[in-house]
C-alpha cells in the first residue's frame, strides 16, 4: 500500500501541475485584463498597474515566474483586493466554507444511506415509492431555489432562523439543508441501486439460504460492498462542496471561499483565479487517495497496485 499511496501523490502532484498550467495559459486568452473594467482610472494608470504586477512581461516569463513563486508557497498578491495576498485570502476563507461544507456532507451521509437501504429493503412497496420520489426532486431542484425557499419560509414568513452569516447554530441550519438537499437525494438513489445489485449476488442468496433474516442480511453482509460507490461519490461531493457553493454562500451573506472562487473570475483576478483552482484541484486529489485507501479498508478483498 506505501507504493501505492507515494505513486498517486506523485500523479496528484502532476495533475496539479497540469491544471495550473492550463489555468494560466486558458485565463491569458481571454481578451482585457484585470484592470480593464476601472474605467475610473486612466490608461497611463492601467499600464502602471499592469507593469506594478508583472503582467506587462512576456507570458512564457510570467508562467515561469508564477510557478517558481508557487512552489515556494507565494502565490502573490490578489490583482483586485490591493494589498492582500492570495494565501491570505484563502485560508481565511477556506475554513469557513470547509466547516459548512463537512456538515453538509456528514447530514447527506446521516439522511442519503438509511434512506437509499429502507427504499431497497421495502423495494416495490409504498415506502420505496415515496423515497425515490423524494430522491427525484431533491436531484431536480437546484441549490438556489431550495436556498429561496427556506430563507422566505423559515427566516421571512415565520422568522425562526437568521438569515445572514453564521454566527450562531441556528444559522447554519438553512445552508446546510440547501447543500444537503442534492447530496442526500443522490446518495438515496445509489445507495438503493448498489445495494439492491449487491442483494442479487451468490453469498447473499447463500447467507437467506441458511435462514438469516433479510434485515440482518442487509445490513450485515451486503451494506459493506454496497457502500464502495457512495464513498467513491463523498470525496468528490466535499471538495466541490468547499468551493462550489458559491450560490448558498451568496443568499445567506457567508464569506466562504466559494464566493471568493466565483468572484475572482468575474473581476479576472488571475492569481487569486490560480490560487482557487489549484486549491479546489488539491482537494480533489487529495479525497480521491484518501476514497482508494478506504476501499482497501472497507473491502479487504481489493487490491491497491
Amino acid at each position: 500500500m506505501g507504493k501505492y499511496i507515494v505513486k498517486r501523490v506523485g500523479m496528484g502532484l502532476l495533475s496539479i501541475f497540469v491544471v495550473a498550467t492550463l489555468t494560466f495559459f486558458l485565463m491569458n486568452m481571454v481578451p482585457g485584463g484585470p484592470f480593464v473594467a476601472e474605467k475610473s482610472i486612466s490608461k497611463a494608470a492601467q499600464e502602471a498597474l499592469a507593469s506594478k504586477y508583472g503582467l506587462d512581461k512576456p507570458i512564457m516569463e510570467r508562467y515561469f515566474t508564477y510557478i517558481t513563486d508557487f512552489l515556494k508557497g507565494d502565490m502573490g498578491y490578489s490583482l483586485r483586493q490591493r494589498g492582500r495576498t492570495v494565501s491570505d485570502i484563502i485560508f481565511s476563507k477556506f475554513p469557513v466554507s470547509a466547516g459548512l461544507a463537512g456538515i453538509a456532507v456528514a447530514v447527506a451521509l446521516c439522511v442519503g444511506i438509511p434512506l437509499g437501504c429502507l427504499s431497497a429493503y421495502h423495494r416495490g412497496k409504498f415506502g420505496d415509492r415515496f423515497i425515490i420520489v423524494l430522491a427525484t426532486c431533491g436531484i431536480a431542484i437546484p441549490s438556489f431555489i431550495s436556498s429561496v425557499v427556506l430563507l422566505y419560509t423559515f427566516g421571512s414568513k415565520l422568522n425562526l432562523l437568521p438569515t445572514i452569516g453564521l454566527n450562531s447554530f441556528k444559522a447554519y441550519i438553512m445552508p446546510v439543508t440547501a447543500l444537503a438537499i442534492y447530496p442526500s437525494a443522490y446518495i438515496t438513489r445509489l445507495m438503493r441501486s448498489s445495494l439492491l445489485d449487491v442483494m442479487g449476488q451468490d453469498y447473499i442468496r447463500t447467507a437467506k439460504a441458511k435462514g438469516l433474516a433479510g434485515f440482518r442480511v442487509m445490513f450485515k453482509h451486503a451494506l459493506r460492498n454496497a457502500i464502495l460507490p457512495v464513498v467513491t461519490y463523498v470525496g468528490p461531493m466535499l471538495a466541490g462542496l468547499m468551493t462550489g457553493s458559491f450560490i448558498v454562500e451568496k443568499i445567506f451573506t457567508i464569506p466562504g471561499l466559494g464566493r471568493e472562487f466565483v468572484s475572482s473570475i468575474t473581476n479576472r483576478d488571475y492569481t487569486m483565479i490560480m490560487g482557487t483552482t489549484i486549491i479546489l484541484a488539491t482537494l480533489i486529489i487529495v479525497a480521491n487517495v484518501v476514497v482508494d485507501i478506504l476501499y482497501k479498508v472497507i473491502d479487504p478483498r481489493i487490491n491497491l497496485k
